[in-house]
């Protein structure tokens, strides 16, 4: 069993568009895609065109907090971000966001979800501190949040950062990283930056091997400067800079 996971695209068409093609080129022709996929001062149309090109029926995704407030926050209450994609979209892009589950089982083999299996605006596998500082969670409240879950894969997204945690019983949680977002700022729990640094297209590739589960996580350049002027043009230099770099200045 081999597939590719997707999330946080973030309407960032040109990430996902190299990143498809990065999978293809591989052979690969399974993609999951959990969630994030709109919201942003980019091209959230042309990103959910290509995504119900991608999942037609919305067999292979699940739904990000950003989805959900598309679809359940009236139009003079979204935020920026959310407002800015609102406003491209189609009621054929509505009608996908509507169909998607809070999460899934994929091949009855991989768990599913955004953030968390309760709650798809809390970080998993990370932690933010009074501070303000971005850690990794404790394994013990990791493994918490896990209890229930029978498959031996568990996939999730919501903070951008590409990262794996095995359990003490051996199951694996994968973060495939970001698509199209290298950097943002949150003020919840307490204000923070998440930055990766760079500002490549995140994604990863899961095998199912003889001696368990092999993730690979991959990163794929595209022209990130196009998405960095078109974010400022957009009035965003928060969004543009970290388009740039992966950085929040």
């Amino acid at each position: 069993m081999r597939f590719a996971a997707i999330a946080d695209v973030h309407g960032n068409h040109l990430a996902l568009e190299a990143v498809l093609a990065d999978i293809t080129s591989l052979g690969i022709r399974d993609v999951v895609n959990l969630g994030d996929a709109l919201s942003g001062p980019l091209e959230a149309a042309r990103t959910a065109d290509l995504l119900l090109l991608l999942d037609a029926d919305a067999a292979h995704s699940v739904r990000g907090n950003h989805d959900r407030y598309l679809i359940e926050t009236p139009e003079g209450r979204l935020q920026p971000s959310d407002a800015h994609a609102h406003g491209q979209l189609a009621e054929r892009h509505f009608a996908w966001l509507r169909k998607l589950p809070f999460d899934r089982v994929f091949r009855d083999a991989v768990y599913l979800c955004h953030a968390t299996p309760k709650d798809d605006n809390l970080y998993w596998l990370e932690k933010v501190t009074a501070e303000g500082h971005v850690t990794l969670r404790p394994q013990a409240e990791i493994e918490a949040m896990a209890e229930g879950i029978e498959q031996s894969l568990i996939l999730c997204a919501h903070s951008h950062v590409a990262r794996m945690v095995q359990l003490s019983d051996g199951r694996l949680i994968v973060n495939p990283g970001s698509v199209g977002c290298p950097a943002y700022e949150d003020d919840a729990p307490y204000p923070h930056k998440v930055e990766v640094g760079h500002p490549l297209a995140c994604y990863a590739i899961l095998d199912k091997t003889e001696a368990g589960w092999a993730p690979t996580f991959r990163t794929v350049a595209y022209d990130h400067m196009a998405m960095a002027r078109l974010a400022e043009r957009n009035a965003r230099p928060d969004w543009a800079g970290a388009l740039v770099d992966g950085w929040i200045r």
